[in-house]
């Protein structure tokens, strides 16, 4: 088996080529208020230096119109739009018709998670759990009670659709989430060091990633 890893919150052309050299799979930058918020056209320049090595791209977006997500689109070579607000499913459907491109769904971890979960059912392509922390939608580095984790999975499972886990990811961690063998997993703070991407973190991720997959095979 495989565990899919995302690293987000790139907001550099230091730190996208770092995660473009990790052992990650998708590479997430954030298009939403944040202190990792970062601008299309930034990335656009970006992109002239940086080899992405065959890693896809992911635009966070919080409740974003269409159109916006749109312009985005149409200056980063972006393959997943994440939906990390509170959008309806028509306003996923919408954003689905218009990109054509895949759609994951944040889920924030709260008593009608699970609820809210299957309501999207058959209209995106994947979802990534989080922690809900007052007002912010994410990258607080704290996370949710993972013993939760086994009824997303289990749910994910069921849509036939991978599920990622967010929320407080770090290397000290990461080997107690896969006991509960996620689909995939989303790390943002849990890689960085006074606010960059760590290459060493990345690698002390990869590692126990590596052996949890080797030892379930």
């Amino acid at each position: 088996m495989s565990v899919l890893l995302k690293y987000c919150g790139n907001r550099s052309a230091a730190d996208l080529q770092k995660s473009a050299n990790s052992g990650a799979h998708y590479l997430g930058l954030i298009f939403a208020e944040s202190k990792r918020k970062v601008e299309a056209h930034e990335v656009k320049k970006w992109l002239e230096t940086v080899s992405l090595n065959g890693k896809q791209l992911v635009g966070v977006f919080v409740n974003a119109s269409v159109e916006d997500i749109c312009k985005v689109v149409r200056t980063v070579p972006l393959s997943v739009i994440q939906c990390h607000g509170s959008e309806t499913v028509e306003q996923v459907v919408k954003i689905k018709e218009a990109t054509n491109l895949v759609v994951w769904k944040a889920i924030h971890h709260q008593e009608d998670a699970l609820e809210k979960m299957k309501q999207y059912a058959s209209f995106v392509d994947g979802y990534v759990v989080d922690s809900r922390v007052s007002s912010t939608w994410g990258g607080t580095g704290i996370s949710f009670d993972w013993r939760h984790i086994p009824f997303y999975l289990e749910e994910a499972e069921r849509q036939a659709v991978p599920c990622l886990i967010a929320g407080g990811v770090n290397p000290d961690n990461i080997e107690e989430l896969l006991c509960y063998r996620p689909h995939g997993i989303d790390i943002s703070s849990g890689i960085e060091k006074n606010g960059e991407k760590c290459t060493r973190k990345m690698k002390q991720i990869e590692e126990k990633v590596n052996r949890y997959v080797q030892c379930s095979e």
